[in-house]
């Protein structure tokens, strides 16, 4: 499909979205990207429910890899128009949808599972919020996480035995099924423990210890819990964490551009004052103390700031015109 006729198709029917929207204090968005009703639709309902007053999640999935790269950058593209509009992204490639299934399984049940895999991820957000609990994760805690969360990751673990704390607590952030991502530097963190009544307090440091940990030091954390004797010896551990990046992304230091090449063309060249050309070229860009109070000329055609190396001037000395500095 071409996400532009997505669209505008949505566009045309903004009104009708708005009013059905008007009122709801969050709104889910389940798409699927790559396509056009999905890539293109989806970032308008987002900016609607962002004008109404809602608190938007946006949760999608990402094409199989041998549907193409030209389906992988259409989808890309989407869920960066998403960022700028949903205050939270959930991603699930669909490529992690072969955990689930075997070799064998028929396209129509992996379909299928990715529509499971959409509803599962919203039903465990909503799940914090209605159902009952013996500590609450409210809609305040869960707005005041992912209000402008940005991407977002969201996983659920399930163990039992001696270490179940800690294995449902790991599971929980390194879910299979969820986008290359780590919980490393998240902002945001909500967790809610469903177990039964035996359940110690050692757990429930350790559970929320293993989770800090990962996350920023500085992370806003809620926690709930639910007691749900039905699962015996099993707990159950979901996780949302908001404000992450990319593995690999994490950490990464702003890229710094080399000097400025030594040969100049012809009309840049001609742009820079005289007292600072150089056998008709221009000096090599050096990194200065700004004590030193040398003055950095203006980037010109792309160029990095210039600065000649055997010049310094006083700031003040440059504001008088050339033909009345006095030359010592």
């Amino acid at each position: 499909g071409n996400p532009e006729v997505g669209r505008e198709a949505t566009r045309e029917e903004a009104e009708r979205v708005r009013q059905v929207l008007e009122g709801a204090d969050m709104v889910f968005i389940a798409a699927g990207m790559g396509g056009g009703t999905g890539t293109g639709g989806a970032p308008v309902v987002a900016e609607i429910s962002r004008e109404v007053g809602a608190l938007t999640v946006a949760v999608v999935s990402k094409p199989f890899e041998f549907e193409g790269k030209m389906k992988m950058r259409l989808a890309d593209k989407g869920i960066d128009e998403l960022r700028r509009v949903a205050d939270t992204i959930i991603t699930i490639p669909n490529d992690r949808l072969f955990s689930l299934g075997s070799k064998n399984s028929r396209t129509s049940d992996i379909f299928s599972m990715a529509n499971e895999v959409l509803g599962a991820a919203v039903r465990g957000i909503s799940d914090l919020i209605v159902k009952p609990a013996y500590i609450k994760v409210d809609f305040a805690d869960v707005r005041t996480i992912m209000k402008e969360g940005g991407m977002a990751l969201m996983g659920t673990g399930i163990a039992g035995g001696t270490n179940r704390a800690q294995e449902a607590a790991m599971r929980a952030i390194s879910h299979p099924l969820l986008e290359d991502i780590s919980i490393r530097g998240a902002r945001g963190i909500l967790i809610n423990i469903t177990t039964s009544q035996e359940f110690s307090l050692d757990e429930l440091r350790e559970i929320c210890s293993i989770i800090q940990n990962e996350a920023h030091e500085e992370a806003l954390t809620k926690w709930g819990l639910v007691y749900d004797d039905n699962l015996g010896d099993e707990m159950q551990v979901t996780v949302i964490a908001t404000g992450i990046g990319r593995r690999g992304e994490m950490g990464a230091k702003e890229e710094v551009w080399p000097a400025a090449a030594a040969e100049t063309p012809a009309e840049a060249y001609l742009e820079i004052p005289a007292f600072l050309r150089e056998g008709g070229k221009i000096p090599r860009t050096t990194e200065i103390p700004a004590a030193e109070k040398r003055v950095a000329m203006a980037p010109v055609s792309g160029k990095k700031n210039v600065v000649h190396p055997d010049l310094q001037y006083e700031e003040s000395e440059l504001d008088i015109p050339a033909f009345m500095r006095k030359v010592e």
